[in-house]
C-alpha cells in the first residue's frame, strides 16, 4: 500500500504548498521512492478551463488533455510523478460524481450527505491516483486556508484516511507562516498557534510544520511552536524564503525533511544527496556565464502566475544556455498607444503567448512585425502563432480584411478559423482541442534541429487553428510549415525564411520543460538570443 502525506496551509493564502509538495516530492525520489501528487481545489468549477487567468491564473493541460490547477506544473518540473485528469480534483467534480450517482439511483434511497458520500467520493479519488500508479507515497495539497468554509469536506476527508490508515501510513504537514514585524522588531509565533489549533478542532493534528520565514527561526522559537502545537522540536521546518524556487529542495534537506517524513513513515532508504540538481540548476542559475532579454508580450501581464509555466521555461531555456535570462513583461495593449520600438528596444528575443479573446491583440500583431522586420529572434506560441499568421498575411502577403474568426467572423482573409470539431460544440467547458497530439517536423527547419528528432508530442489548448486554404500561397511569400499533424492535416509550427529564428507553434511547449532538461524549442529559443545579442 502507498504511503500518504497530506499538506494543508494556515494564516494566508499563496504561502506556496505547491512549491513544497513538489520539493517533497523531489527530496523523496532523491531517496529512491516513486511518488504521485494530487492538487484538492475547493472552488465548484468542475475544472479552471473556463475561468479567467486574472481570477485563477494559468490553466495547466496535461497530456491526457486536462484543465488543471498551475500546481500541477510545479509537481512536473520538480519530479518524474505521472501527472493526469486525476491528478487535480475539485470540489465541482466531486459533487457532479455525486449527484449523477443519485440521479441513476446508485444510492438506493438513502439520503445523500456531505458525510458520507461526498467524503467517501474524496477518497476513492486520492486512493485511486495511488492503486493506479502503484507508487510508494501519494503527495496531497489541499488547496486554500484551514479555516475556510470550502475546503472542509477534503479536510474531514483527510482526517478519515490518516485514522483508517494507521500512523505509520499517513502523516499531515502544515504550511504556516512567521510574520516578521518590523516596527516592533519581533518574528510572531502567534499566527502559527492559531492555525494549528484551527487544525486541532477538526480533528487533524499536524506532524511536521513548514513555517515561511522572512528570517531565520531562533532555537527558543522552535521550541515554543513546539510547546504550543504539540509537534516534535525537529518537526518544527524553517522554510526560509530562497532567491528561486529550485533552492527549496536543497533548503529542506538542509533541515533534514527527508529523513524526518521517513522516520514519521517507517521506510528506510539510502541517503542520497542532490548534487547534479545543485550543479547544473542551481550553479547556472546563480552564477551565469551569459545573459539576455526576453520582452514576453501579454495580454495577462499584470498577473504575474497567468504565464507561470512560460517564464519557467524560459529560465529552465537559460539553465541550458549557462544565461540568466531577464524576462521584460510587456502589455499587449501598451503596444497598441506607445512607439512599439520604445518598448522593445533593446530585446534580445520577443515572445507572444497564448490567450484568448480581442484585447490587445493589434499590439501583439504589431510585436511580431517588430521581430520579423527587426531579425529579433520570435517565438510565438498558441495565439503568438495566430497573430503571426495575421501580421504575415497582412504586411507580408498585402491581404485586406485579414484577421482570425475568433476576433471578426465576418473577415474577408480568415487566415486563422474555427476547428472544424469545435463547430458543433454548445458546452464550452473541457471542449477544446486538449492535450497531447503528434506532430512530423520538416528536416530542414529550425525545429527539426531543435528536437533532433521528426516525430513530436505536444500539449494543446485551443479551438482555432491555421486555415490550409492559404498555405500555398504563404509558402510562396516565404513562411515554412515546419511541422503538421498529418492525421488531420493540421499545421502546428510556422517558420520563415531570410530570418535568424522565427519559429511560432499551436501548442504549449512549455507545459513540457524542465529545471536540468530544457524543453528544446525554448533552449533553442534563448540560444538564439544569446546570438543576436552578439559578444
Amino acid at each position: 500500500m502507498a504511503k500518504f502525506i497530506f499538506i494543508t496551509g494556515g494564516v494566508v493564502s499563496s504561502l506556496g504548498k505547491g512549491i513544497a509538495a513538489a520539493s517533497i516530492g523531489k527530496l523523496l525520489e532523491a531517496r529512491g521512492l516513486s511518488t504521485a501528487i494530487i492538487k484538492c481545489d475547493p472552488y465548484l468549477n468542475v475544472d479552471p478551463g473556463t475561468m479567467n487567468p486574472f481570477q485563477h491564473g494559468e490553466v495547466y493541460v496535461t497530456d491526457d488533455g486536462a484543465e488543471a490547477d498551475l500546481d500541477l506544473g510545479h509537481y512536473e518540473r520538480f519530479t518524474e510523478a505521472h501527472i493526469n485528469k486525476d491528478s487535480n480534483i475539485t470540489t465541482g467534480k466531486i459533487y457532479y460524481t455525486v449527484i449523477t450517482k443519485e440521479r441513476r439511483g446508485d444510492y438506493l434511497g438513502k439520503t445523500v450527505q456531505i458525510i458520507p458520500h461526498i467524503t467517501d467520493e474524496i477518497k476513492r479519488n486520492i486512493k485511486n491516483v495511488s492503486k493506479d500508479t502503484a507508487v510508494d507515497v501519494t503527495i496531497v495539497e489541499i488547496g486554500g486556508t484551514v479555516g475556510d468554509i470550502e475546503s472542509l469536506p477534503f479536510l474531514e476527508a483527510i482526517r478519515q484516511l490518516r485514522w483508517e490508515l494507521g500512523e505509520s501510513y499517513a502523516l499531515n504537514i502544515h504550511v504556516t507562516l512567521l510574520p516578521y514585524i518590523k516596527s516592533a522588531g519581533e518574528q510572531k509565533t502567534k499566527p502559527t498557534q492559531h492555525s494549528v489549533g484551527r487544525l486541532r478542532e477538526i480533528g487533524i493534528a499536524p506532524d511536521i510544520l513548514l513555517c515561511r520565514t522572512e528570517r531565520r527561526i531562533t532555537k527558543e522559537q522552535r521550541e515554543k511552536i513546539a510547546l504550543f502545537c504539540n509537534v516534535d522540536r525537529e518537526a518544527v521546518v524553517e522554510a526560509a524564503d530562497v532567491r528561486h524556487i529550485y533552492e527549496v529542495p536543497l533548503s529542506f534537506k538542509k533541515e533534514g525533511l527527508d529523513d524526518l517524513i521517513l522516520k514519521k513513515l517507517n521506510l528506510k532508504r539510502e541517503d542520497k544527496d542532490l548534487n547534479d540538481w545543485t550543479n547544473f540548476v542551481i550553479k547556472r542559475l546563480k552564477s551565469p556565464k551569459n545573459e539576455v532579454r526576453i520582452c514576453v508580450v501579454g495580454k495577462y501581464i499584470v498577473l504575474q502566475d497567468a504565464y507561470k509555466s512560460i517564464y519557467e521555461a524560459l529560465v529552465h531555456g537559460g539553465i541550458a544556455n549557462d544565461t540568466r535570462v531577464n524576462i521584460i513583461k510587456i502589455d499587449s495593449e501598451a503596444l497598441e498607444r506607445g512607439k512599439v520600438d520604445e518598448k522593445l528596444k533593446g530585446a534580445n528575443g520577443i515572445l507572444v503567448p497564448g490567450g484568448f479573446g480581442d484585447r490587445g491583440i493589434e499590439g501583439k500583431i504589431r510585436a511580431v512585425q517588430y521581430a520579423r522586420e527587426n531579425k529579433i529572434p520570435f517565438f510565438g506560441i498558441c495565439l503568438g502563432m495566430h497573430v503571426a499568421t495575421i501580421d504575415f498575411a497582412r504586411n507580408v502577403c498585402g491581404l485586406k480584411g485579414v484577421n482570425s474568426t475568433e476576433f471578426d467572423k465576418q473577415a474577408g482573409n480568415p487566415v486563422i478559423s474555427l476547428l472544424e470539431e469545435q463547430k458543433e460544440v454548445k458546452n464550452l467547458g473541457a471542449s477544446m482541442r486538449l492535450g497531447a497530439y503528434p506532430c512530423k517536423l520538416s528536416k530542414s527547419s529550425h525545429s527539426f534541429k531543435s528536437y533532433k528528432k521528426d516525430i513530436i508530442s505536444e500539449r494543446h489548448r485551443h479551438r482555432y487553428e491555421f486555415n490550409n486554404k492559404y498555405r500555398k500561397s504563404f509558402e510562396k511569400q516565404g513562411m515554412v510549415f515546419a511541422g503538421i499533424n498529418t492525421g488531420q492535416s493540421l499545421v502546428e509550427i510556422i517558420e520563415l525564411k531570410n530570418h535568424p529564428w522565427f519559429v511560432a507553434c499551436q501548442f504549449h511547449p512549455e507545459f513540457k520543460s524542465k529545471p536540468d532538461r530544457a524543453h528544446p524549442l525554448f533552449r533553442s529559443f534563448v540560444a538564439a538570443a544569446l546570438e543576436h545579442r552578439g559578444p
